[in-house]
């Protein structure tokens, strides 16, 4: 009886996490299995850790001049960055649309996977003001962004499809720099423009989709604008959706804060362009366009991060992040 009970006790094996190493000094090659010297050649070759696993790739400082692509069978996979801070691992591609074949093939990253976290990264591209130059793409539901850097000039940031969360992170750009239909929150980060242009463009093409673009506890920062100043966004499809609050906005934004993407009456008044308790010279509301709306606090909180992105599975990214390096 005390060994059928003893057999009874062990655990059935279950996936487990797999860990490898990615450094521009690596020796290994297409046979290793836990050191590689490029970020692509850990993601064709790493160990698969099943379903219930997840695959982490420790970055260590370097420029990591490579397009890298996260496959959608490669779902559950985390970059950690070694440096000690985000500037010390990148991420990087001169790539533009004018010579990929459009915008979306002209990323320097793109993830496709569901579940990918980041932390302690720089995603880059390198292109400058030469037309559309995506840095990362991201097509990955319950994806996590933390301590992260994203620089581009147009169209930095892809935020395509999914539920995903930025976190104490840095994105730069000139011109509709974050884009796409991804349901996105943008917490406790520094956006920042640096020519006369757009920071968002959002996609959303049905009042029925639950996507838009939330920006929240945040700071905007521009430069290079005097004179023409900047707008917050404009809306890219006609039911475009994206609210800023609680985030401090400087005195270049042009006092509309948003403009049109085209002069249609009727589409203007599908989009949803919102406000609710920012601050900075910028946050003035007098001159804002009438088809734009500044929230009451009811009304603002179905745009916490926590309750715009939880979904019918109940997901937490704001507790889940918490838990990253």
């Amino acid at each position: 009886m005390a060994l059928a009970a003893c057999l009874i006790s062990v655990p059935a094996l279950t996936a487990q996490d797999v860990h490898v190493k990615v450094s521009p000094d690596s020796k290994g090659n297409t046979s290793s299995t836990d050191d590689f010297p490029t970020i692509q050649m850990a993601m064709d070759h790493a160990p698969d850790p099943g379903s219930n696993g997840r695959l982490y790739l420790h970055i260590a400082p370097g420029t990591y001049k490579e397009r890298v692509w996260v496959s959608r069978r490669r779902a559950h996979t985390t970059f950690l960055g070694t440096g000690s801070n985000p500037s010390q691992v990148v991420i990087t591609a001169a790539r533009t649309g004018p010579t990929t074949g459009g915008t979306f093939f002209s990323e320097s990253v793109e993830i496709n996977g569901d579940d990918f976290q980041a932390d302690n990264i720089t995603f880059e591209n390198t292109a400058g003001n030469t037309g559309q130059a995506v840095a990362i793409a991201v097509s990955s539901d319950r994806a996590i962004f933390k301590h992260c850097r994203f620089l581009g000039d147009q169209d930095t940031l892809f935020a395509d499809f999914g539920r995903q969360y930025y976190v104490d992170s840095y994105i730069a750009g000139g011109v509709d720099f974050i884009f796409g239909n991804a349901t996105a929150v943008f917490d406790k980060s520094e956006i920042h423009i640096f020519r006369p242009g757009y920071l968002t463009a959002q996609s959303r093409t049905t009042a029925e989709q639950a996507t838009g673009y939330v920006i929240t506890n945040s700071k905007v920062t521009a430069e290079n604008v005097e004179g023409k100043g900047f707008y917050l966004g404009r809306p890219w499809r006609a039911y475009s959706r994206v609210v800023f609050m609680h985030t401090e906005l400087p005195a270049t934004l042009n006092p509309q804060g948003w403009q049109e993407w085209r002069s249609n009456a009727a589409d203007l008044a599908k989009t949803f362009y919102a406000e609710f308790g920012n601050t900075g010279p910028g946050a003035d509301m007098a001159h804002r366009p009438s088809w734009t709306h500044q929230l009451t606090a009811a009304q603002a909180k179905p745009f916490e991060p926590a309750a715009f992105l939880k979904g019918s599975d109940g997901w937490n990214p704001v507790a889940e992040a918490a838990r990253l390096p």
